[in-house]
């Protein structure tokens, strides 16, 4: 092993992404550069460019016995200035914009929870809609009930206000198959809209103001006279929709110009693609043919939840039933932005690029997700019809393992960032749970399955296109019924010539990868094995196991060299580091542990994760690595040994700099200036010493000099002084510091955090203190009266 090596000691989190949006109520602020999205209860404000950490609003510490006031939805208004977030409890909170503090809160007397909040386009009314069938309007200034709107069926799902805020309509939607409008001002029901047979789910005004559209979970598009009431064009779309939204015209949608005077309705549903209707000839101009949401599973389904149009950039954004949003620009309709709001349980991820600049994460998804880990930007592959299981990268190639049985071959290049499939295998007849990639040749992949086959695949040097719509597929070279249960794990060693598998039958293999013959069987451990790992540079092989064990074996002779016990649950992973002197452990319990393989010790824990982790990939320097799991959290760590260690020698270098200080001036009876650096350095001792002599030369200024401490120094002579309370010999002292302090605290000019504490601390020594001198001062005056009672005596005597 190289000794030069430098070990690592402290990992630090670098960056911790969580989710930011878990499905529900989504808005775009009107400048199109931030997204607020319902989180768990709570609100998250997120970038567009995904650069900066989320801001979260109504997060709540509380007492495990009270329930958080959980946020069921919210609304902004025109400006982005004010936020209102309807409560569980039955509050409205409106918040600053800006700040993000609340502003004011009241009661909405809504029987229920509520369901929609919207503000008018003057921002002078919400109104608020409940599963009481109630629509509520309020004055956000005054909060004050301007009247309560009734007539809808059960749950208010669309709340929409008339584009005039000078027409005081108010457009409604419940339960049933109606739409209704409203003038809010007198409170009186003037419009009633009939033709859908299910759930209308969207509704749109026309830049002319004359006609609605309507979109329903009935499969049909309806445009409607607004003043007539009456269904002008019925148009069937074949698939359930979610949202609807009318473009204005003169904008351009791939490359089609919209045109005055006509309805222009972009919807999205079930099928997962936006669709551009011209709602009068009842005609697709635009049907999108790049769509990253997959289509709903099942008939009636949610694909596509949301869509919203930005003015100012002339972009419309898309979101799906998967909590993702894609930003896509008009025009050619590209995907310019992808932000990913919730990655359900990551189950596996792999570095790839120059400079480790790409992290793939494989997800609870048929698509597995691709970050910059620059910006954090995201972009979704697809290409598996079943859950992503597994993934591994070389220089050239990423290869992914499904439910779908089977592997996929990608090429991916750089700046700007692509990726293609480029051959598929399709020989396994069950699950895929792990793939490994040679990283010596790169010609060489294997694959496990739970149908117990280990499988070699030749990855060829140059892969022909695709031919007539079909992959070309990879080669199959050898196939081995491995194990006698499900193989969790597979990798291939450095030197491409051996191939370890792990299963559940608590054994794991090495194979010849020349001919897949058994080399050599591993048993000792009394559960399934999950991952196993070849050391980069000498003859050992690594498992661990869910009998929270790790085992390192040689490769000569088979044999266990170490067990490394310290996790209390399942070891799902682990990593070489530091030139296989050092691991990386991650477990079930949420914990990531450093190890030192000399000295078989823990070296570090790291506690952030709150569930199972089952990915960990480390950087080709080691300077950092990510780790996720079953919490949705992706957390960069990064090696932060060599800053502490230069930190504390810098911690050091002034410690030993303001110690000569102080000896210098205590040789030079500078008293008053020793204190403050004694205090500075948490010398009880050196200040006791500076005290005593204070008290010894009857210097003036103590008081002074006290007063001018911080509050930081006081409390340090507060603790200093209760210490050397214990003592007798140094109750002079300790009294003299305590009598100044309190002096400072009843004045108001000393704030200290636990003064009971101290308190409590020094009052059964001072009470002791003056019981004692008290019998000095007693013994004292009986000495006193004793010599003035023998003085006559004594005069006599002489």
């Amino acid at each position: 092993m190289n000794t030069k090596v430098k070990l690592k000691e402290v990992y630090e989190i670098k960056q911790q992404y969580k989710a930011f949006y878990t499905g529900g109520t989504v808005a775009w602020k009107s400048d199109g550069q931030q997204f607020l999205c319902l989180n768990n209860g709570t609100i998250s404000i997120v970038s567009i460019d995904n650069l900066h950490e989320p801001v979260t609003l109504g997060e709540q510490q509380t007492d495990s016995e009270i329930t958080e006031d959980i946020i069921y939805t919210f609304a902004i208004d025109s400006t982005g200035a004010s936020i209102v977030s309807g409560h569980r409890s039955g509050l409205l909170k409106l918040w600053d914009g800006e700040t993000h503090t609340v502003q004011k809160m009241w009661k909405t007397m809504h029987q229920g929870p509520i369901s929609r909040l919207v503000f008018n386009p003057s921002d002078s009314v919400i109104a608020s809609g409940g599963a009481d069938s109630t629509i509520r309007l309020w004055d956000p200034m005054g909060q004050v009930c301007h009247g309560t709107l009734r007539g809808c069926e059960g749950m208010i799902n669309v709340i929409v206000f008339h584009p005039d805020a000078d027409s005081k309509i108010l457009v409604a939607v419940g339960d049933d198959t109606k739409i209704r409008a409203w003038n809010y001002e007198s409170r009186k029901l003037i419009k009633t809209f009939e033709g859908h047979f299910s759930r209308v789910t969207g509704v749109s005004f026309s830049e002319d103001r004359t006609h609605i559209v309507s979109s329903g979970r009935d499969k049909i598009l309806i445009l409607w006279n607004f003043e007539s009431q009456q269904a002008v064009k019925t148009i069937p779309v074949y698939e359930a929709l979610e949202s609807v939204l009318v473009l204005p015209a003169g904008i351009k949608i791939g490359d089609i110009k919209l045109k005055k005077g006509k309805v222009y309705a972009a919807c999205g549903g079930e099928d997962g693609l936006v669709k551009v209707w011209e709602m009068t000839k009842a005609k697709i101009i635009y049907k999108q043919s790049n769509s990253l949401v997959a289509k709903a599973p099942e008939e009636g389904g949610l694909a596509i939840t949301h869509l919203f149009y930005s003015e100012p950039l002339a972009r419309m954004t898309v979101v799906s039933a998967d909590h993702n949003i894609f930003v896509h620009g008009c025009e050619s309709f590209e995907c310019v932005h992808q932000l990913s709001g919730f990655s359900d349980e990551i189950l596996d991820l792999v570095l790839l690029g120059k400079h480790n600049r790409y992290l793939a994460m494989a997800t609870n998804s048929n698509d597995f997700k691709v970050y910059d880990t620059s910006t954090m930007n995201c972009q979704l592959v697809k290409g598996h019809t079943d859950i992503v299981m597994s993934l591994a990268a070389n220089d050239r190639y990423l290869l992914s393992s499904s439910k779908d049985h089977s592997i996929r071959l990608w090429s991916f290049g750089e700046e700007p960032f692509t990726i293609e499939c480029v051959a598929i295998g399709l020989k396994h007849t069950n699950v895929v749970g792990c793939v490994t990639m040679s990283q010596h040749s790169g010609s060489l992949c294997a694959s496990v399955s739970q149908d117990r086959c280990l499988k070699t695949w030749k990855i060829p040097k140059k892969i022909k296109p695709e031919t007539e719509g079909e992959l070309p597929r990879l080669l199959c070279s050898l196939t081995e019924l491995a194990h006698e249960k499900d193989i969790n794990c597979v990798c291939i060693s450095p030197n491409d010539r051996l191939i370890a598998t792990g299963s559940q039958d608590k054994t794991a293999k090495l194979w010849d990868a020349s001919d897949l013959s058994v080399v050599g069987v591993f048993r000792g451990h009394t559960r399934g094995i999950w991952a196993v790992r070849f050391s980069p540079v000498d003859q050992i092989l690594l498992t661990n196991a869910a009998d929270c064990c790790i085992k390192l074996w040689s490769l000569e002779d088979m044999t266990c060299l170490k067990t490394l016990e310290g996790h209390d649950s399942s070891v799902l992973r682990v990593e070489f580091l530091s030139n296989g002197m050092q691991l990386l452990s991650a477990g079930a319990d949420g914990l990531l542990k450093l190890w030192s393989i000399k000295t078989s010790e823990c070296v570090q824990t790291l506690d952030r994760h709150e569930n199972r982790i089952w990915a960990l990939c480390v950087t080709r320097d080691e300077s950092a690595f990510y780790s996720g799991g079953s919490d949705s959290q992706l957390i960069q760590w990064h090696d932060v040994t060599e800053s502490k260690r230069q930190q504390e020698l810098d911690q050091r270098k002034e410690t030993l700099l303001q110690e000569q200080e102080l000896s210098n001036l205590l040789s030079e009876r500078k008293l008053l200036k020793a204190l403050r650096l004694a205090l500075n350095l948490d010398r009880p001792l050196s200040t006791l010493k500076i005290v005593n002599e204070v008290i010894k030369t009857q210097e003036q200024g103590l008081e002074d000099t006290v007063r001018k401490l911080s509050n930081d120094h006081k409390e340090r002579l507060l603790r200093h002084a209760v210490e050397w309370n214990t003592n007798s010999k140094n109750c002079r002292s300790a009294q003299l510091a305590l009598h100044v302090l309190l002096q400072e605290t009843l004045a108001g000019r000393f704030q200290v955090s636990e003064l009971n504490k101290h308190l409590e601390a020094s009052l059964p020594y001072t009470e002791r203190h003056f019981k004692r001198l008290t019998e000095y001062m007693k013994d004292l005056k009986f000495v006193e009266y004793s010599l003035h009672c023998m003085q006559p005596h004594a005069t006599k005597m002489e």
